[in-house]
């Protein structure tokens, strides 16, 4: 037996023609590869984003309960190396570059072997001292380092052969073409197209011709969405672009398919790890806001030459966490006790359900459940959003280690606390995410409204769903904390007094009426709100009054890493919300004082 997975990332159901998409998107290859397989309705993501997703595909349980971003702890089961202790073959090709960042390296390791590829979204790749030629104009405005770095890198992939998209397949079907005759292996051809920026060669947008001749942008922040409806529409049609390029590789491994007559003992598993948002809900990108159906709920198709189901729609609730079991058990290897997922074998035969509710969500934001029907987003119960603590024994973040500030009150908790340690104990310390608070807790019918514009208040049914989250968390052995944080309770029933989405609507209509921040209400400075937040963790004396003011965990977070040019200010634009007026102001005024102290003392009169 052999088994294909391909997987891209930041993939938009909504743009596949199996699910729907406009008319004008170009994907050919998406409805051939329904046509031969089972294409699921209802399959949704876990932790989120990149890599706790890829935890998930590994471990086959969700991360984001217990830990943000970082790698595979050294008590975590990995699927594709419980293969190979099993005798088969595993191999991974991709160009997703986060695996050979602090916080992923553990993964393609886990691999028997793998190859990697480098040029995607200002991967550290080409070194230039001097600047690149920038565009003249740009709408970007985060992530400067990045974005110098991806125009550097852009300069070596001219042609659609230089593309790490297209060395990733190439050699991805190298492996299939050199291995086909052999038996017994696994190969995971994984892509991060169509993910930001949406850069592809000029034939695949000439695919979308539109009149534009606004500013060069192929790559919005993660925030609210600012721009004109022409400049959303030129994004979403560059997406579309790079996604049909995405749609072309994917052909490729058909046709291969066809070639070496492949179906008859070859499972195919085409997946991502997360959606987008196009400017849907007034917002770009993720993480910030809750996880809408644009982000969560993604295609899956899986062609299982056992059952041999092709051209048929499931529409059982499956997740993230499946598919390490499924491919363990396809190859006859059980799976281990500490997986929450469970094999799509029988699934994909005859739609047989694998479970009653699934969870998903980001470390720190909004715990979300749903039953294929209803999702319920719970967010915090209090606007500090606390406790939350990250549990690991791999203390690395997205892009570096934990900082000395951030491991300064770490503890160890006793081995056994969590039974999927294994016995082995976990440090834990003090956790930093963007608050879920400003979105509040909603609840949405997919039914009635598949757009997710009219949040319900339905008391009776939010205390449904609200037992179902703790029943999902309570199995996945959720810290304590977790439970406290969302107000929810770790034992017993869940009652009317636990329910939040009545409540916190009127809060926010409240604070929706407020006056917007001005950024000319606040002064300029050595240190002010709009110095970026670089500068600011640099200064010990502005360290000292963020946490004055509350803000140990913005201090001790290491964002200054991922968006050191954001002012303070342009956070509440980023994150919708987070810094709110009556926290940003006091922070501004104590700022204030301190430069007026300073500039007193250097005063003639105070010499």
């Amino acid at each position: 037996m052999k088994a294909i997975m391909v997987m891209f990332d930041t993939l938009n159901r909504r743009f596949l023609p199996p699910y729907g998409a406009p008319e004008w998107v170009h994907a050919p290859n998406f409805a051939r590869l329904a046509e031969r397989t089972a294409t699921f309705e209802n399959c949704y993501a876990g932790s989120m984003p990149c890599m706790p997703a890829r935890r998930e595909l590994h471990t086959g349980r969700y991360n984001f309960l217990h830990r943000s971003w970082g790698p595979l702890e050294p008590f975590d089961d990995s699927c594709p190396e419980i293969l190979r202790e099993a005798g088969v073959y595993t191999h991974l090709v991709t160009d997703h570059q986060h695996y050979w960042e602090d916080g992923g390296a553990t993964y393609h390791n886990r691999f028997r072997t793998y190859e990697l590829f480098r040029g995607q979204e200002g991967d550290a790749w080409k070194g230039h001292v001097a600047d690149p030629e920038f565009p003249a104009q740009t709408l970007k405005s985060t992530f400067r380092e990045t974005w110098r770095q991806d125009w550097i890198n852009r300069d070596y992939l001219t042609r659609e052969e230089d593309q790490p998209q297209t060395k990733t397949f190439d050699a991805g079907l190298e492996f299939i073409a050199t291995n086909r005759d052999q038996d017994n292996w696994f190969v995971q051809i994984e892509t991060f197209d169509p993910h930001e920026p949406f850069f592809s060669q000029q034939h695949y947008k000439d695919l979308y011709k539109h009149d534009y001749d606004g500013p060069q942008y192929d790559w919005p922040d993660y925030r609210m969405v600012l721009e004109t409806p022409e400049q959303v529409e030129h994004v979403r049609y560059e997406y579309a672009a790079l996604l049909s390029m995405c749609d072309r590789s994917l052909g490729r491994v058909l046709d291969r398919m066809d070639e070496y007559d492949m179906w008859d003992d070859t499972m195919l598993i085409v997946c991502t790890d997360h959606g987008f948002l196009l400017g849907e809900h007034g917002w770009w990108g993720k993480n910030v806001q809750p996880w809408y159906d644009e982000t969560i709920h993604i295609p899956l198709f899986v062609w299982d030459p056992r059952s041999r189901v092709r051209g048929e729609r499931r529409t059982s609730l499956v997740q993230t966490i499946d598919l390490a079991p499924t491919l363990l058990e396809f190859f006859g290897v059980d799976r281990t006790s500490d997986m929450l997922g469970t094999p799509l074998r029988e699934t994909v035969a005859d739609d047989s359900p694998v479970r009653e509710a699934g969870i998903f969500g980001a470390f720190g934001g909004h715990v979300s459940v749903t039953d294929g029907r209803y999702v319920y987003m719970r967010a915090c119960a209090g606007a500090e959003n606390t406790p939350l603590s990250e549990h690991t024994l791999m203390p690395t973040h997205m892009a570096g280690r934990f900082t000395p500030r951030e491991l300064r009150d770490a503890e160890l908790v006793p081995g056994g606390t969590y039974a999927f340690t294994k016995g082995a104990p976990v440090l834990k310390m003090p956790g930093f995410s963007i608050s879920p608070g400003p979105h509040g807790t909603l609840l949405f019918d997919l039914a009635t409204d598949p757009g997710q514009d009219n949040p319900l208040l339905d008391d009776e049914l939010e205390l449904r769903m609200a037992g179902l989250l703790v029943d999902v968390m309570r199995a996945a052995d959720a810290p304590a904390e977790q439970y406290l944080r969302l107000g929810l309770p770790q034992e017993g029933p869940v009652t009317e007094e636990h329910l939040l989405a009545r409540k916190q609507r009127a809060e926010l209509e409240a604070a929706a009426a407020a006056d917007p921040l001005d950024p000319a209400d606040f002064p300029e400075g050595p240190r002010s709100v709009h110095t970026p937040i670089r500068d600011l963790f640099a200064d010990e004396v502005a360290v000292s009054a963020l946490r004055e003011a509350g803000f140990d965990g913005l201090a001790d977070s290491g964002i200054e890493r991922m968006a050191g040019q954001v002012s303070l200010f342009q956070l509440c634009s980023l994150a919708g919300g987070f810094l709110r007026p009556d926290a940003i102001r006091p922070i501004a005024d104590a700022f204030a004082r301190i430069g007026a102290a300073e500039d007193a003392d250097a005063s003639p009169a105070a010499r």
